[in-house]
C-alpha cells in the first residue's frame, strides 16, 4: 500500500472522503499523516477521530518557507511518505516539497482548470457567468494551479444558480472523483 500525508488548511471535506474511501477499501493507501497550517482547522478533528498523526504549524513562526518546508520534509521522510495529496491545502508549495517529492504531489480544485485557478474559484465562474464549472484533479508544480491534469468532471452551472448551490454540486463530485482518481494513480491504473 502506498503511503501518503494529506495537506489541508479548513474544514477537512475532501481529507473526509479520502478517510473515508481508505476505510472501505476503496482507496488502498495508508494516510500516515495530516500536515495543516491552521491551529485551529476542522480538519484536525477529523484527523483525530481517525487516529491519523497531525502536524501542525503556523507559517508566522518560521522566517520563511524553505524553513517550514524542511521541518515538513524531515517528518515525510520519517514515515517514509511516498505521495503528497493535497486537500484544501491554501499554500503555494515550494522547491523544497517540490524537489522531494517530483511527480508525487496531487491537488484538487473546484474548476476546469486552467479556468479559474487560485482562491474563490467557484466565486470566479459565477461572476463570469460561466455555463459550465468542475473538477480537476492534477500534478503539481511551481504555479498556481498550473501542473499536469489527470482528471476533470464538469458540472453544469443553471442560471438560478447560488454560491452554496455551487459548491455542493462540485463537492458532490469531488467526494467521489478525488479517491477514485488516487486509487487508480496509486495502483498504477491511470
Amino acid at each position: 500500500m502506498k503511503k501518503m500525508a494529506v495537506f489541508a488548511s479548513g474544514s477537512g471535506t475532501n481529507f473526509q472522503a479520502i478517510i473515508d474511501a481508505v476505510q472501505n477499501d476503496e482507496l488502498q493507501a495508508d494516510i500516515l499523516l495530516l500536515v495543516c497550517d491552521k491551529p485551529n482547522a476542522f480538519c484536525i478533528e477529523r484527523a483525530v477521530k481517525g487516529k491519523i498523526p497531525q502536524f501542525i504549524f503556523a507559517a508566522k513562526e518560521y522566517p520563511n518557507k524553505e524553513a517550514y518546508e524542511k521541518v515538513i520534509l524531515q517528518k515525510l521522510k520519517e514515515l517514509n511518505v511516498e505521495y503528497i495529496i493535497l486537500a484544501g491545502y491554501m499554500r503555494l508549495i515550494g522547491q523544497t516539497l517540490l524537489q522531494a517529492f517530483e511527480g508525487k504531489i496531487i491537488n484538487i480544485h473546484p474548476s476546469l482548470l486552467p479556468a479559474f485557478p487560485g482562491k474563490n474559484a467557484i466565486g470566479q465562474a459565477l461572476e463570469a457567468r460561466a455555463k459550465v464549472s468542475g473538477v480537476t484533479v492534477h500534478f503539481v508544480d511551481e504555479g498556481m494551479d498550473t501542473g499536469p491534469i489527470i482528471a476533470q468532471q464538469k458540472v453544469e452551472i443553471s442560471s438560478e444558480e447560488t454560491k452554496e448551490s455551487l459548491e455542493e454540486k462540485i463537492h458532490a463530485i469531488e467526494h467521489q472523483l478525488y479517491p477514485a482518481v488516487l486509487q487508480k494513480l496509486l495502483t498504477n491504473n491511470l
